[in-house]
């Protein structure tokens, strides 16, 4: 009996640990977690078919790619200066955020050499799957292509991923996130319908549609034959824009009668803008940036790209910088700090340099000081 008082009142040791993160392990427990979503639809759709989603990823990922990190020490220096034999740094980045855009997850392998990562890859989001494992965190990762499989797994007792898995937030899945492609998907389904429509348009002579009528004094019906030719002969010389204008020849009491379409009918083209700037505001990229008319947001130009740079840029490379930071720091065995190099953007010179201006009037500060808050240490310049 005192045995068992003695076990039930005995305190166990504390451990640092989520309550909540039990349940997802309970249910999700080794089994792969497959992507709630169609990235290739989405891809396919947006991206390559629709010219607001290819500018605002294109923009984005070229503008985030130019940014230079730096961290100071050599190995990670080298690493991100020449990830691996066929890509360099702009590459690497450009594919990694053009896949976190598209997709709201972004995964880059490494390759470890004696003890330390040599080489980075980005992995395409579609082949790879999250493997759940205990405590809620992903147990690995599975990368399928060309029917094989490669698994990486997280060793159990080390932080010591090979695989950098990062995430947009997604509410409603613990696994992956989710991109902006996903959340303009209506607007870019009426972009692409509005494309769909002026093409067809073209396809019609270029103008609206009209419908030929059999004159009341010729009572009698066109024969099938008759339809039949006369239908073969509207599709083969008078549709297509290269027969545009073309005169038609009537005969047998036919009469062409145009039929044109309502003001409200024709505001497609509005409709068209208004999903172009929904897609762009998902993006995060100003739409005077691409050229879409109605939008004044801005005064001129370079507030809209000083804004796109500051909000949606700038953003998505400290996320990065973050990331890598973590990632890479227990492989190194230290803690690792990479800045980024925002004295080399065009785009923020004047904010550079209002702050490098109030820097130098602050006489309360020393001159290690001054370098912390910009963001330089030892003999680095021109980082912050």
């Amino acid at each position: 009996m005192f045995e068992f008082l003695t076990r039930a009142f005995t305190r166990q040791p504390e451990q640092k640990d989520s309550a909540a993160r039990n349940l997802i392990s309970l249910s999700m427990n080794g089994q792969v977690a497959w992507t709630p979503r169609d990235y290739l639809a989405l891809s396919r759709e947006g991206f390559a078919q629709n010219a607001i989603v290819y500018r605002c990823v294109r923009m984005i990922a070229e503008a985030a790619a130019s940014v230079q990190m730096q961290s100071g020490q050599s190995d990670i220096d080298t690493l991100l200066r020449k990830p691996n034999a066929d890509q360099d740094y702009a590459e690497l980045l450009e594919a990694h955020f053009g896949y976190l855009l598209l997709s709201g997850n972004g995964y880059i392998e490494s390759v470890i050499l004696d003890g330390l990562p040599r080489e980075l890859y980005a992995l395409r989001p579609d082949r790879m799957k999250v493997i759940p494992g205990a405590g809620g965190r992903p147990h690995g990762w599975e990368y399928s292509a060309g029917g094989r499989k490669v698994r990486f797994d997280r060793p159990a007792h080390a932080d010591q991923s090979p695989i950098l898995h990062m995430r947009l937030f997604n509410p409603a899945n613990d696994y992956y996130g989710q991109s902006p492609l996903e959340a303009a998907a209506y607007a870019v389904d009426i972009h692409n319908a509005g494309a769909k429509w002026n093409k067809a348009l073209l396809d019609n002579a270029a103008r609206p549609s009209g419908a030929l009528v059999l004159s009341a004094t010729n009572g009698d019906r066109l024969s099938d034959e008759q339809f039949d030719r006369l239908k073969s002969e509207l599709s083969d010389v008078h549709q297509g824009a290269q027969n545009a204008g073309r005169p038609m020849l009537l005969e047998g009491g036919l009469d062409w009668k145009p039929m044109s379409h309502a003001p409200a009918d024709m505001e497609f083209l509005q409709s068209r803008h208004a999903a172009a700037r929904e897609i762009a505001l998902a993006f995060g990229v100003p739409p005077m940036l691409l050229g879409i008319p109605g939008d004044n947001t801005y005064a001129n130009y370079r507030e809209a790209n000083l804004a796109f740079w500051r909000q949606t840029v700038l953003p998505l490379v400290r996320k990065t910088a973050r990331s890598f930071e973590s990632w890479l720091a227990p492989w190194m065995g230290a803690e690792v700090f990479i800045h980024i190099c925002e004295d080399d953007i065009p785009a923020l010179n004047e904010d550079v340099g209002a702050r490098w201006a109030r820097l130098a009037k602050a006489d309360f500060l020393t001159n290690e000081e001054k370098r912390k808050l910009a963001g330089l240490s030892g003999n680095q310049t021109g980082a912050v």
